[in-house]
């Protein structure tokens, strides 16, 4: 399951790519009933805003088609380990488990930098796997910045 739902949100990137989007995307998983929720890929520049992570619309699009503000029981998938504003949403969410793609060293807030959910302030712990499918979301994201330069 985990397999298909990551194919899903590395099509979703690969159609930021093609839309000259940071190619980063997301899924929200329900864990009892194996329903996908909701998607979302990057569109900080479609949407002129610095807010419109993959991360953030998706979580947004999960609580708007359920009504409710918390996520608890579901799962997001991302292409690339978030950053402290989306690991913030991540938390207020109150989502179950983040499973993510490549590992960021400049940005990611999970496994490098802040923390975010190591942090001893941090009120909502989550179940973590990184790295999945990471070479394959690590190249996509290189090759657009390359193509950027």
């Amino acid at each position: 399951m985990n397999e298909m739902i990551f194919k899903m949100a590395y099509t979703l990137a690969q159609d930021a790519f093609k839309a000259d989007e940071v190619p980063v995307a997301a899924v929200i998983f329900d864990t009892q009933t194996h329903e996908i929720i909701a998607t979302a890929r990057n569109q900080t520049e479609a949407l002129n805003s610095p807010l419109a992570h993959a991360e953030m619309l998706c979580i947004k699009a999960a609580c708007q088609k359920l009504g409710q503000k918390r996520l608890p029981g579901y799962s997001l998938f991302v292409t690339l380990e978030p950053c402290v504003m989306c690991a913030g949403a991540i938390a207020a969410a109150r989502l179950d488990h983040l499973y993510f793609g490549a590992f960021d060293p400049k940005s990611g807030a999970i496994e490098q930098g802040t923390k975010v959910f190591t942090h001893p302030q941090t009120h909502h712990k989550i179940n973590i796997t990184g790295g999945i499918h990471g070479d394959e979301c690590g190249q996509l994201l290189k090759t657009f910045f390359k193509k950027k330069r």
